[in-house]
């Protein structure tokens, strides 16, 4: 049987330990798919947002969501020129341009926005744009003309003048039935149209000129995760605070075990001034909070998650568990074997890696499992308390964010609930396999 095969083999008795190790293996998956599918570059652009994410819409729920509850909640939808039938008309160095934009809405409530992106050529000169809402019913709503230069963004959802005309926000008074303004709106199905009506001066030098528009209803539903205030999708950070996570947790459990072990193991076998010494700066190191030191060097110095993880690693080292490893030890300085060894001309250093240190090794091993979540839990507490990493989109950042826009008082439940899922998933997959490693190696719980 290989090794692979021996350790598998008692873990089988327990399945708790499988499903643990199952949830592990599908966290490490996600790690690298995220690596893969969205590298670190990529990702930094699209968490940064602006105007990656001009057509998503703020604070919507998942699409998953919708489907749990059984409401019929509308997704983004884009129309653009570039598909739709444009008239032209050219006169002496004016074109004028007639597009419309048109789409179907068959859902019970209502979108959340209206958009409208232009972009006119450049070298022209400014152009200007008439706009007509047609409804369904066959009812025409004008919605004002507007000067174009360059990229402009034209907020139906925000024109005041024409909440007071329509009495109701413009993205619900657009598509409702017509009725008494202090009834509740129901939405009017059918197919609207937004008709363009533009004029571009100065185009004798540009014939191809033209005018691309785009028509943004945005959805109350987007992705799998939703997004943020700043129309971010939420997944991004989902992912790609998987491998933050487990990297953050598995190098600070490593460094702080494998050094403490080897400190430890040191002290045991030279005692004296050097045993003593470790013992002391253990006891101050025991009483000093590691918490409220973090967040001093996260306000004072940097919250990079690099310097993190080594305050993490250094406060780590001379931590409770030098007394535990060294009670281990004492044991195993006496043995046999070990006299053996020194009577042989083995040196000190081979005796402590060699011979000491692997005695106890297997005892660890469920005490390491268990210690990445809890440093994984510390990374994104610190977040959480805006001390991560500014760059990075993790689960405490999520968490930040969602706190800092009171996302639970607004009803945005998704926004908390889900990188707190991914947060207790880990924990509890870790925890199940290092308890059931713990009866593997520990002969007292076998029988238990």
């Amino acid at each position: 049987m290989s090794r692979g095969g021996e350790f598998l083999a008692p873990l089988r008795r327990y399945p708790s330990a499988l499903a643990g190790l199952a949830l592990i293996l599908a966290l490490v998956v996600i790690a690298l798919y995220t690596l893969v599918a969205i590298p670190y570059p990529k990702a930094l652009d699209l968490w940064r947002g602006g105007e990656a994410w001009r057509m998503s819409p703020v604070n919507a729920r998942p699409v998953w969501s919708a489907w749990l509850s059984g409401e019929d909640l509308p997704s983004t939808q884009v129309v653009s020129s570039r598909d739709a039938p444009t008239e032209r008309q050219d006169f002496d160095g004016v074109r004028r341009l007639q597009i419309p934009l048109e789409f179907d809405y068959r859902h019970a409530a209502f979108p959340s926005e209206l958009n409208l992106f232009l972009s006119a050529p450049r070298g022209v000169g400014e152009s200007f744009v008439r706009l007509t809402w047609e409804t369904p019913d066959g009812r025409r709503i004008p919605l004002g003309g507007h000067q174009v230069s360059g990229e402009e963004r034209i907020s139906l959802s925000q024109d005041w003048s024409l909440e007071r005309r329509l009495g109701r926000v413009p993205h619900v008074g657009l598509l409702a039935k017509p009725g008494d303004p202090e009834a509740p709106a129901v939405v009017e199905p059918g197919r609207y149209r937004l008709l363009l009506d533009a004029i571009l001066f100065d185009v004798d030098a540009h014939p191809q000129a033209t005018l691309t528009a785009d028509l943004v209803v945005y959805g109350r539903v987007a992705g799998l995760a939703g997004t943020d205030h700043r129309r971010r999708d939420l997944m991004v950070a989902l992912l790609w605070g998987t491998p933050v996570a487990l990297a953050f947790g598995l190098l600070a459990a490593v460094g702080t075990t494998l050094t403490t072990l080897v400190i430890a193991a040191t002290g045991v076998w030279f005692g004296g001034w050097l045993d003593a010494l470790i013992q002391r700066l253990t006891e101050v190191n025991m009483i000093l909070p590691m918490l409220p030191i973090l967040v001093m060097v996260g306000t004072l110095y940097s919250t990079s998650i690099w310097v993190m993880l080594g305050v993490v690693i250094a406060l780590g080292i001379f931590s409770a568990g030098i007394k535990m490893y060294r009670a281990m030890l004492l044991p195993i300085r006496e043995a046999p074997y070990i006299e053996a060894a020194r009577a042989y001309g083995a040196g000190s250093a081979r005796i402590i890696l060699r011979y000491m240190i692997p005695r106890i090794l297997p005892v660890l091993i469920p005490t390491f499992v268990t210690l990445i979540p809890s440093f994984v839990f510390l990374e994104a507490s610190l977040a959480l308390l805006g001390l991560g990493d500014p760059l990075l989109p993790t689960w405490g950042k999520i968490l930040n964010d969602a706190q800092a826009e009171s996302a639970l008082y607004n009803g945005h439940y998704y926004w908390v609930l889900e990188p707190a899922a991914l947060l207790m998933l880990t924990g509890l997959g870790f925890a199940m396999l290092g308890f059931a490693l713990d009866r593997v190696f520990n002969p007292r719980l076998r029988s238990l």
